[in-house]
């Protein structure tokens, strides 16, 4: 029997870890798809026991890394940047979500620093979204920058990246990433806190030994050639519609720029014990955080990625394009911290992972001026024959982490 086609340069054959419930589909994400169809990208590594790169690195985490000795390089670390004027002293991007309200709090009340804290803003604020936003700062006692890009240029960019690339998240993800840095370089303040590496979920584990940020991603010769959505921006620009100037907020300072200025990004998760339900636990206890009010779709958490109504149609993308949705991840790092054991994860994989997103499909849509009809053809030509087959005109999954796929 012939091997069926992968698409975006996956393996052919789907293997889950033995000890989490994360498959070998799962992309590196610091890797970038070499061209619009994806001709090749790395993905999750597992051992010769098929144990992903992801548990390797967690056992590191619990029996090969001295957090004592960590926490004591974090204390000199900072002792290098703090300021003694009442001058901000570290850059903490992020929404507000536990991650960044851990971050940021910690930061000031434990470790004596003065942070600003900047905010790419999401696409469509939740409205559990934006109260965390603002208890953030009101409970949470912290300074905000909040950043909301040209929303017309945006919001074509967002439906760009999910007809062509699926992955309405790209032009997010590109300001997110650069407004930590971008600020600091404006400000005056040399140095960045991230909270998480997000390597430790599955990137190369060399990756995680090392604090600070690769900023090769701020190196960017010609702007005018940098694709937003499959698309570059001088062809924004050919349209008529746009400027450079609205481009602005797109364009990452280059990498020499940041050295020269002494910017250095780290990760707090390299120096501090990270473990995303406690982040949640300290966030709601010291920041005001609350959880959604109800579970939240294609998982069975309420806490993680609430701010943007666009959230659940990112993790709808990786499903379609990888096999993997939203209660794959949740499910997968609370096994990986002995939350819930591998048979509960798969349960619940099981029962979440394929739910349709259904509360906010109408305001995706008008978001990214696309109707149903287009909609599910986007989705449809994007599914790999290897990983989704249709019976009964109902798309399948060809292999499950229960074993209970159309080809198990």
């Amino acid at each position: 029997m012939s091997k069926l086609e992968a698409y975006y340069g996956l393996p052919n054959e789907v293997k889950f870890c033995k000890k989490c419930v994360i498959s070998n589909q799962r992309p590196s994400s610091t890797v970038e798809f070499k061209n619009e169809k994806g001709e090749k990208k790395e993905v999750i590594n597992f051992n010769e026991d098929g144990v992903c790169s992801a548990c390797v690195y967690h056992e590191e985490k619990e029996t090969g890394i001295n957090w004592k000795d960590r926490e004591d390089k974090l204390e000199k670390l900072l002792s290098q940047f703090r300021s003694t004027d009442g001058s901000y002293d570290v850059i903490v991007p992020g929404s507000g979500g536990k991650d960044s309200a851990y971050t940021a709090h910690i930061l000031k009340y434990k470790y004596g620093m003065n942070p600003l804290t900047v905010t790419w803003a999401p696409h469509l604020y939740t409205d559990v979204g934006w109260k965390n936003m603002q208890e953030w700062m009101h409970t949470g006692g912290l300074d905000n920058i909040l950043y909301t890009p040209n929303g017309i240029l945006h919001k074509e960019m967002t439906k760009n990246a999910f007809h062509n690339l699926l992955h309405p998240f790209q032009p997010f993800i590109v300001g997110q990433r650069i407004i930590g840095p971008a600020m600091a370089k404006k400000f005056g303040v040399k140095l960045v806190m991230y909270g998480e590496n997000q390597a430790e979920y599955g990137n190369a584990i060399e990756e995680n030994t090392n604090p600070i940020m690769n900023m090769d991603f701020f190196s960017s010769d010609d702007a005018l050639e940098m694709k937003f959505g499959g698309v570059t921006m001088k062809e924004y620009i050919d349209s008529g519609k746009y400027s450079k100037d609205d481009f602005a907020p797109y364009i990452a300072p280059k990498k020499q720029d940041l050295i020269d200025a002494g910017v250095e990004v780290h990760y707090l998760g390299y120096y501090l014990k990270w473990d995303p339900q406690e982040c949640y636990y300290y966030a709601v206890d010291n920041t005001g955080f609350q959880a959604n009010p109800v579970r939240t779709e294609g998982t069975y958490s309420k806490y993680s990625s609430i701010d943007d109504k666009i959230d659940p149609f990112h993790y709808l993308t990786t499903l379609v394009k990888f096999g993997i949705g939203r209660c794959t991840y949740d499910a997968a790092q609370e096994v990986r911290n002995g939350k819930i054991t591998r048979e509960e994860a798969a349960y619940l994989v099981n029962k979440y992972d394929t739910e349709f997103p259904a509360i906010y499909f109408k305001e995706f849509l008008e978001y990214i001026d696309t109707t149903e009809e287009e909609f599910w053809e986007t989705i449809d030509k994007h599914r790999s024959p290897h990983i989704w087959k249709k019976e009964d005109g109902e798309w399948k999954l060809r292999h499950t982490v229960m074993l209970n796929g159309t080809d198990d």
